[in-house]
């Protein structure tokens, strides 16, 4: 028989999670992880968004095993991917397969507001 899953820890208001600034991102790149291994537990996915201030960026890494998915909402920026420069805007996104060397700028004078889904959502180690 499996157990009931609670279902208050899968419902939650966005506002009532801290924004973050987690270990390579710089000036303002701030983070809130909606799902993942700090709000619901789950190893298999890690879903945040982020807000970035002008100027604000990622620093360059490379990810073994993990994908990701950007997707742009508000504001727009360069991501680099390996030694290719893209302008992402409102509602592009990008599919980052493991092994490939990216980052991603705040080129605006405004916020750059963004969603990434992780998977699997294990912390790993990353090359920088």
């Amino acid at each position: 028989m499996t157990q009931k899953q609670d279902l208050r820890l899968l419902v939650e208001k966005m506002a009532n999670l801290p924004w973050k600034e987690y270990p390579g991102h710089f000036g303002g790149a701030l983070s809130k992880e909606l799902a993942g291994p700090a709000t619901t537990g789950s190893s298999r996915v890690d879903f945040r968004i982020s807000r970035y201030a002008p100027a604000a960026y990622v620093g360059e890494h490379v990810h073994k095993v993990q994908e990701q998915v950007y997707y742009v909402l508000e504001g727009e920026g360069i991501l680099t991917l390996d030694d290719d420069k893209r302008l992402m805007r409102p509602h592009d996104y990008v599919y980052v397969p493991p092994g490939i060397r990216h980052s991603f700028t705040n080129t605006g004078t405004t916020g750059l507001v963004f969603l990434v889904i992780t998977t699997p959502a294990d912390d790993e180690e990353e090359t920088r």
